[in-house]
């Protein structure tokens, strides 16, 4: 059976659109305490409802003392089972806006959010039968609860194995939810949980996850062949790589793993090598943006990203992480050659039709004219 999950699907256009514009003002209609350091902020839907698919993420923007700042996280909702959007927030260390909206985000809360964008969804069918192998660690289970609901909702022969690890037993995110989604889906849904810090009485897995604890999981789970199952994983960049490594030790096959990373992070320029060709063509130069119906021309000088030129002369581009992986900020380049400093969030195909990211683009010839929307 061939899967349209996440970068493999080429039907992707970003954002899902309603036709109309790319942002929202959204009313929270409630703050769940998830855990002791998570909050589930429920908004209400607009007249004309924002569509979206399992797995996608919403961006905030926030204005606080005066500063704007975009954050990007997973919708743990489903569109055929909850009524409302929902995002899950939790703290982290160092974590400023995470931080700052478990203080003091309350219900009747306006925020301005982006329409949902992401990769990592797959398409829906009643005739479908696969099995979803699930990693996630800590927050990284909200994108996993949206598919989960997806899923067993709308496909009753496909089954969902999820391994959960967590610091301790009170740090689990939807502890109680995923029980009752296992109770009603019986069969259907197995969770397997693991946490650094156990208990005394902890009857399940502790520890980190390895080869020998990854062999025993294997045998717990259900054998549906590598035909019809598919491994996620979501969480943290170490746990990531940590399972990447292990589905290898067991001949997994790369194009059935599939990733989404929350990692907010900038590209260290000054550590990359660069070539004397890279150093002739990495100059000033002038770059047309065609957006929103108008058309600018900026010019980016050589330590400065596209996006970063746009913004400081007031050109209100789309964007989120400033990575290069959420692809908030693709447009596609209809002339001239752009220099990315991370190609992660595009697809071969993409590339091909000559989509670039503008938050680590640099032009590289003088005639390049992007189009973005």
């Amino acid at each position: 059976m061939a899967f349209s999950f996440f970068k493999k699907n080429e039907k992707k256009d970003q954002p899902v659109s309603t036709g109309h514009s790319l942002y929202h003002e959204l009313k929270v209609k409630r703050v769940v305490n998830e855990t002791k350091d998570a909050i589930s902020i429920v908004f209400e839907q607009p007249s004309t409802k924002i569509t979206y698919n399992s797995g996608q993420f919403l961006t905030l923007i926030l204005n606080i003392d005066g500063k704007e700042h975009r954050r990007s996280y997973s919708l743990c909702t489903s569109p055929f089972v909850d009524d409302d959007l929902a995002v899950t927030v939790k703290r982290v260390e160092n974590g400023f806006i995470s931080n700052w909206l478990n203080d003091h985000i309350r219900e009747g809360d306006v925020i301005k959010v982006m329409e949902p964008m992401g990769h990592f969804t797959t398409e829906y069918g009643k005739d479908r039968k696969r099995h979803l192998v699930m990693f996630a660690g800590g927050s990284g289970i909200t994108p996993m609860m949206s598919i989960i609901k997806s899923t067993l909702t709308q496909e009753p022969d496909s089954i969902c194995s999820l391994i959960y690890c967590n610091r301790d037993i009170e740090s689990i995110i939807f502890k109680e939810e995923l029980s009752r989604w296992e109770t009603n889906y019986q069969g259907c849904l197995h969770v397997i949980h693991i946490l650094d810090n156990a208990p005394m009485n902890w009857q399940g897995y502790s520890g980190l996850l390895n080869h020998e604890m990854l062999s025993r999981l294997f045998e717990r789970i259900p054998d549906w062949g590598i035909e019809k199952t598919t491994y996620l994983m979501c969480g943290p960049e170490g746990m990531m790589r940590n399972v990447e490594t292990l589905l290898a030790e067991h001949r997994i096959p790369k194009e059935k793993v599939f990733k989404e990373s929350f990692v907010h992070g900038t590209i260290d320029k000054e550590k990359k090598e660069t070539t004397p060709a890279q150093s002739e063509e990495m100059k000033s130069r002038e770059v047309t943006i065609i957006y929103d119906g108008a058309e600018h021309k900026i010019m980016v000088e050589p330590n400065r990203t596209i996006l970063e030129t746009a913004l400081d002369q007031g050109i209100d581009l789309p964007y989120s992480c400033q990575s290069g992986l959420c692809t908030a900020c693709r447009g596609r380049a209809l002339s001239g050659k752009v220099k990315l400093d991370e190609e992660e969030g595009l697809s071969q195909s993409e590339r091909e039709a000559g989509y670039v990211l503008t938050c680590v683009g640099h032009p590289l010839t003088d005639d390049v004219v992007i189009e973005i929307g």
